[in-house]
This record gives C-alpha cells, structure tokens and sequence, in this order.
C-alpha cells in the first residue's frame, strides 16, 4: 500500500510561511494533482514529500510509516522534474540503468527491467542515442523510464511538460495517463495548467498562497467552485463576473447591478435582501437571444473582439461595465460592432459573497 498522508504539514524559510497546515489524504493507487498559480506552494510541497525539503512541522506518512526524517532513497518515491537531468556524455540506456547500477542491480536484472520499461515507453529503437540525438519528448519518455525502472511506489511530476511545445505536451499527457492507467502506481502531478490537471486527476488540490483552496474531482471543481478564486482559475474561456446586490421580489430574486438586472428563483442559493454578490457564468453557457426570451435576463452589448478558435468563436463585449465573454459556434459568429444579445439559464449560474468570496450554493 503506497498511500500518502500530509498531517499539519508546515514549511518556512525563516520569517517566512511558505506552507500553513496543510492536511491531505491520498489514497493508494490516486492521480492527485496539485494544481495553482506560480508561488501557491505547490512544488514545495511536492520535495517535501519527496525529502529534497525538510518539513518544518507536521508529518508526512507514506504507506503508513512516517518519513519525515528518511532521505529520499528510502521513501520508495521516484521524481521527474521539469528539467530532464539526462546525461548527456551517456546513451539512453545507461542514463535509464544509473541509478540501478548505484544500487548494485545485477546486470542480467538491470538488463530485462531496461528492455521491460522501454517496451512500455516506445524507447527501444533509441537506447544507444545519446540525449541530444532526442526530441523534448522522447528525452521527457527517458526522464520517466528512469523513474520508472526502480518501481517505486509513489510516482512525483514537477511541472514535467512545461518545456514542451503545445502538440507534445498533449502527447505526453496522453502518455502519462495512459501509463497511470497501467501501472496504478499512486501518483501527484503538480502543474500550473488547468488542462492538463483536468484531465488527468482523479482529484485535484487546487492551492492558493501555501493553503488549499479547494479539494474535489475535476467536475466537482468545475460545477461547484467553493470560493471565488477557483472559479476564476478553472475553467477556458475564464468565467464572466458581474458585481450585483440581492433583491427579493415576487417569485424570485433580483440580481442588480449597474445596467444590469437578472431575474432567478435562486432556491439553490442561500440569500439574503441587499445582500452584496458576485454573480458567475461561463461564456459556454451563454446561448443566443430570441425575441421571445425574457428581455429582463438578457445579457447584450457590441461586439468588440471576436476570436476565432476553430469550431467555436469567442465573443467579447461590453455590459454592466464589466468585459463579458460568450462562446458561440463559429457559424454563428458575429462580428466586431455588430449588436449581440445572450441568455443564459439558472441552473448555470454562481453566485459569491463579496465580502469573503465564499459560494453561496447550498449544501
């Protein structure tokens, strides 16, 4: 068994908090990914449970046996950092055998386990090439074969893919979840790219300012952000956000803010009158006016930027004072300065308080 468990865990650089007592628990076999913006902690994090850091406070368990104070050789965890650390005087084969050698593996050992995880990562026909003979993302392959072939039982990505352009790094997030799905060896992924954290966690841990802000599978982080931070991070095109206070009518709610005026039952919500509010949508799910929509929910302006994304267009413009954006087909697609009209459906609205960005969605 190869969970992981992060109880109170703390770091500082002197003075300095980096991580705040931060609790997490992963489970034998999971694909977490620790997922937020640059300086959140999530890579410190990540040596820490590796032991490339010392953990000022707290504990980290892995299978159950603490490892706060053993080095790295002795956690049965393997790294791939950002950087592939290939050497490049060496073929493919011996950088893949080193660190087996280091540990005095028999060679006819070192031999079937080279030969196994080159089958399973396509580096066959490259292994007496050196590194620079090697494209990123056969050398980023090597990088992983050399994690791979001291089975550890905790898999550890730094930002692997970040040094790859746009086509191999969909490739080798391909690859990864695909090897993942093979191996179900437990694994955390840190990234700063919601694409590649949305389609490759079983759970992301989505951090802010060295402190979780949100723990959840993808859908659940994308249907149901808990404060207003995640739902501006996840989520492309980024959500639209309109400042507006709580009236109640007849019916309903009334959503006001300057130039703008929405109508919702608002029974998914826990509201009070006057409340102030950051009222949430995605540009996806905004759907083209008819006449015969209510014109009190209507979300409409010119079109100041169309951007054309292939089978969709994004359509920016103005309301309420704020820059919304709509997706739209691009068969659809308006452009620049033509009046444009939107609605969009209660179910897929958000809604904050703005005092201290929590969702207001009910339990």
């Amino acid at each position: 068994m190869a969970n992981i468990v992060c109880s109170n865990v703390d770091k500082q650089y002197g003075a300095v908090s980096v991580i705040a007592d931060f609790n997490l628990d992963v489970a034998d076999h999971e694909f977490i990914v620790f997922l937020g913006p640059s300086g959140c902690g999530k890579s410190t994090l990540l040596r820490m449970i590796a032991g490339l850091e010392d953990i000022s406070g707290g504990k980290v368990a892995i299978g159950g046996r603490t490892v706060n104070d053993l080095p790295p050789r002795d956690r049965g965890v393997a790294m791939v950092f950002q950087n592939y650390a290939l050497y490049p005087h060496m073929t493919i084969y011996d950088n893949i055998a080193f660190g087996l050698k280091r540990m005095k593996v028999p060679k006819p050992e070192i031999e079937q386990r080279i030969r196994a995880v080159a089958a399973t990562l396509g580096l066959d026909p490259y292994l007496g090439r050196k590194p620079t003979e090697l494209s990123g993302g056969q050398q980023q392959r090597v990088a992983i074969a050399r994690a791979m072939i001291k089975t550890p039982r905790v898999f550890l990505f730094d930002e692997p893919l970040s040094n790859l352009d746009a086509k191999l790094r969909n490739h080798m997030r391909v690859e990864i979840a695909r090897l993942h799905q093979k191996l179900k060896t437990t694994t955390i992924y840190v990234t700063h790219d919601q694409l590649e954290a949305m389609t490759l966690a079983d759970r992301i841990v989505l951090m802010k300012g060295g402190a979780i802000e949100q723990v959840g599978t993808p859908a659940e982080i994308y249907d149901r952000p808990r404060t207003l931070f995640v739902a501006g991070f996840i989520g492309t095109p980024n959500m639209n956000f309109i400042d507006v206070t709580t009236e109640k009518v007849d019916g309903g709610w009334s959503l006001r803010g300057a130039g703008c005026n929405i109508h919702a039952a608002g029974t998914r919500f826990a509201l009070t009158p006057g409340q102030k509010v950051v009222l949430g949508f995605r540009p996806a799910d905004l759907e083209i006016a008819t006449s015969a929509d209510d014109q009190a929910n209507v979300v409409a302006g010119v079109a100041d930027l169309v951007e054309f994304h292939g089978n969709d267009a994004l359509v920016t413009f103005l309301f309420a004072g704020k820059e919304i954006g709509a997706l739209v087909k691009a068969s659809a697609c308006p452009k620049p300065g033509d009046q444009v009209a939107f609605t969009i459906g209660e179910e897929s609205l958000h809604l904050f308080d703005q005092s201290n960005g929590l969702s207001l969605l009910k339990a």
